[in-house]
């Protein structure tokens, strides 16, 4: 099995939520997230990635911009919450506590031996049903 694929499909799932809480307590440029992700193997991500997913959180107006001077070079584009990323940051953790559990259930963990289907994911819908 191809390990590097695997977790490059696994990081995908959640790196939008990294982003999101890395910008949470600050406003930070993009290759500083790349930076902070890259302390973690498992988080491991490149500026090819990192910049399109920012664009796209931009264009749903879950971040916001602001051009800084920077004592390095050229001024450095910082990405900010809004209030509208901090929902939706705040939807993803409640879930992804739901889903972490279930997948736990299935995959087995030394607490259950992975026999247990108990855990549910319960998804929020956009009507708030």
């Amino acid at each position: 099995m191809d390990t590097s694929a695997l977790l490059t499909q696994m990081r995908r799932g959640a790196l939008e939520a990294c982003v999101l809480a890395l910008l949470e307590g600050e406003a930070r440029y993009g290759f500083e997230l790349v930076q902070r992700l890259g302390q973690n193997p498992a988080l491991l991500t490149s500026e090819g990635t990192i910049y399109p997913l920012l664009s796209r959180l931009h264009r749903e107006r879950l971040v916001e911009t602001e051009w800084r001077e920077s004592p390095a070079g050229p001024p450095r584009k910082y990405y900010r919450l809004t209030p509208r990323g901090r929902e939706a940051l705040a939807v993803f953790r409640q879930q992804w506590v739901g889903f972490r559990d279930a997948v736990d259930g299935v995959l087995g963990t030394p607490q259950n031996g992975g026999d247990t289907w108990s855990a549910t994911v319960k998804p929020t819908t956009e009507s708030g049903d």
